[in-house]
C-alpha cells in the first residue's frame, strides 16, 4: 500500500513513483464512464478542485499523487478529452490486440482506461514511446498489481510496432449500408446513427470530412465586455501578458484561445466582467439581429442567457428586453 500515514494525523504521504496526471486522469475516466463526472475543464483551484481530484485517486487507487499544477490540468484535459472522443476506435485496436476478445470484455475497468489513456498518448499525442509505456505500466502495477503492468506492456509494445510498420487493424469497409456505417463508426470513432444519418442527409464524402472536424482538438471563444467598458484590445493584452495564445475572430468582441483556459480562470478574467466564454456560433446569431440602440428585443429562448447580455451589450444602454 503506497498511501502511508504518518502518526494519528493521517497525513498521507504523497506517492512520487507514478505520473500524477495519468493517475487522475484514470480516475476521471472511470468516473465519467460510470456518469459521476462530465468531461470537461477541472475547476478553479479556488473552488478546491485540486483537493478533490487528490481525494477522488486517493479512495479510488488507494495511494496519494501530488497537487496538480497549471500543466498537469491542461494534460488531463487534453487526456481525458481526447481518450472519450477516440474511446471507439481505441477500444476496437485494444480488443484486436488482446490474445482472445475475452480479455477485452472482462478487463478491469481501471486497466482498460490506463490502456486507454497509452494508446491515445501514443496514436493521438505523440507522446515518446517509452515515457507512455513506463508511466503506464507503473501506474498499473502500483494501482493494481504487477501482472497488470506486465499486460499494459505487452499490449503497448504490441501497438508501438504496429504502429512503426504502419499496420494498425482497421475494420474493412464493406458490405450494406449498415456494415460500412458499424465500418466507418469505429475508423472515425463516431456512434454508429450518427454516421448513417449524416450519410443519408451529406453523402459519404462530406459526413467523413464532418466526422474529422468533428473529432479535432476544439477551441474555446472568449467575447469582451463591452458593457463593463473593456475593448479587445484590452483583453488581447491581457492574454499576452498571461502568455496565452490566440487568433482574433472575425467578429470584433471574440478572440480564440486553444490552450490556457485555465491561467484565463485562474487570472479572474471571466470573474472581473472583462470577457464571458461563448461560443462564436452564438455570436453570429446576435450578429444576424444586429441589435440596435433604444429597441426592444425579446429573447423567447433565454437559457442560460448568453446571446442575451451580448444583445444587450450591443444596446449600450439604451433599450428594452
Amino acid at each position: 500500500n503506497f498511501c502511508v500515514y504518518a502518526g494519528t494525523s493521517k497525513v498521507p504521504i504523497i506517492n512520487f513513483e507514478v505520473s500524477h496526471h495519468r493517475a487522475v486522469a484514470a480516475v476521471r475516466l472511470l468516473r465519467a464512464d460510470k456518469g459521476k463526472a462530465f468531461v470537461d475543464l477541472l475547476n478553479e483551484k479556488a473552488n478546491d478542485s485540486g483537493e478533490n481530484e487528490m481525494g477522488y485517486v486517493e479512495r479510488t487507487l488507494g495511494f496519494s499523487t501530488r497537487h496538480l499544477d497549471d500543466r498537469d490540468i491542461r494534460l488531463v484535459t487534453v487526456i481525458v478529452a481526447g481518450t472519450v472522443r477516440w474511446k471507439r476506435y481505441i477500444d476496437y485496436l485494444i480488443m484486436s490486440l488482446c490474445s482472445e476478445e475475452k480479455v477485452f470484455s472482462n478487463m478491469e475497468p481501471l486497466l482498460l482506461q490506463i490502456l486507454r489513456i497509452g494508446f491515445f498518448e501514443i496514436l493521438k499525442l505523440n507522446v515518446p514511446a517509452y515515457a507512455v509505456v513506463d508511466e503506464n505500466v507503473r501506474l498499473a502495477k502500483v494501482a493494481l498489481r504487477p501482472g497488470a503492468g506486465n499486460m499494459v506492456n505487452a499490449i503497448l509494445r504490441k501497438l508501438l510496432l504496429l504502429k512503426e510498420t504502419d499496420s494498425l487493424p482497421l475494420p474493412n469497409i464493406e458490405g450494406d449500408d449498415r456494415a460500412q456505417a458499424r465500418a466507418l463508426s469505429i475508423i472515425y470513432s463516431h456512434p454508429v446513427w450518427m454516421v448513417r444519418r449524416w450519410i443519408r442527409f451529406l453523402g459519404k464524402e462530406e459526413a467523413l470530412k464532418l466526422m474529422n472536424w468533428n473529432n479535432s482538438d476544439p477551441y474555446f471563444s472568449l467575447r469582451v465586455n463591452t458593457t463593463n467598458g473593456y475593448t479587445r484590445d484590452d483583453l488581447v493584452n491581457r492574454l499576452e501578458d498571461l502568455q496565452v495564445h490566440y487568433e482574433k475572430s472575425i467578429m470584433d468582441e471574440f478572440v480564440r484561445i486553444r490552450e490556457g483556459m485555465q491561467a484565463v480562470l485562474q487570472a479572474g478574467l471571466l470573474k472581473e466582467g472583462m470577457c464571458a466564454v461563448q461560443d462564436e456560433s452564438a455570436g453570429f446569431v446576435v450578429s444576424v439581429v444586429d441589435p440596435q440602440p433604444g429597441e426592444t428585443i425579446m429573447d423567447c429562448c433565454a437559457a442560460p442567457g448568453g446571446k442575451t447580455l451580448f444583445m444587450a451589450s450591443r444596446l449600450a444602454g439604451q433599450g428594452e428586453g
